[in-house]
């Protein structure tokens, strides 16, 4: 659940928004209605809100200018206005998105996505850091990733971790078992998350856990054949520091 703030003069608005809230987006709490800014400042430095939903006009004190009251602020913002001629100010003050009264329901749910997916990744990055802190300072062992799923986040072993397989902007993580997840963060940002033995970058678009390499099979160059019986390909740049891990296992 993101609790949300509902800051709006017009209280057939909030009425409306709250509404739609809890037909459509049963993510979000609703925490507080503030009918002025002066209230909204109040609420939020109260409740500490990960969302509000900011009106631009209203009298005393506009949106924009309660922003500027605050030192710094750690929430999304989705401004609602009738007036579409604040939405650069808007993104420049770092807005989620930019809704128009009457807010249209389709449009709600597509700006609450994308507080939830911040919110997931916020999350997510906060997680994995501390976890892969962990694990590397115990002993040197593998600690654990935290990969979000539909239901929350799945915590995977590094060791368990096979090989990983770009697939443009996301990653497919193969893992023992033969289970297969697909996980939104590029390639080298899960290079970065792993970057210790026995993970090698074998190809712009694989990386590979070496505990579970089978066999190197010679060519321009090369494949690593791995658990499960996959090829992951070596390229030409990288077989060389491949090689030299390999020939030290010579008996």
């Amino acid at each position: 659940m993101i609790q949300t703030l509902i800051i709006d003069d017009e209280k057939h608005c909030c009425d409306n928004l709250l509404w739609q809230l809890g037909q459509y987006c049963p993510e979000i709490e609703v925490i507080a209605v503030c009918h002025t800014a002066a209230e909204g400042l109040e609420r939020i430095r109260e409740f500490r809100p990960r969302l509000i939903f900011l009106d631009v006009e209203m009298p005393d004190m506009n949106g924009f200018q309660m922003l500027e009251k605050l030192v710094s602020h750690q929430f999304h913002i989705i401004f609602t206005t009738a007036y579409n001629q604040h939405a650069l100010r808007a993104i420049r003050a770092g807005a989620l998105d930019y809704l128009l009264k009457p807010v249209d329901k389709d449009e709600l749910y597509i700006a609450v996505e994308k507080a939830i997916r911040s919110e997931q990744q916020v999350t997510i990055n906060q997680l994995t850091a501390l976890l892969t802190q962990t694990g590397r300072n115990a002993d040197r062992s593998f600690g654990k990733i935290a990969f979000p799923t539909i239901h929350g986040y799945e915590l995977i072993s590094m060791s368990d971790i096979v090989f990983c397989e770009s697939s443009s902007n996301y990653t497919n993580v193969h893992l023992t078992g033969g289970k297969t997840m697909l996980v939104s963060k590029t390639l080298k940002e899960i290079e970065e998350i792993l970057n210790s033995t026995p993970f090698f970058r074998t190809h712009k678009s694989w990386l590979v856990n070496l505990d579970y390499a089978l066999r190197y099979i010679k060519g321009e160059g090369g494949f690593l054949v791995v658990n499960g019986g996959t090829e992951v390909p070596v390229s030409r740049n990288r077989k060389e520091e491949l090689l030299k891990y390999i020939t030290h296992l010579q008996v």
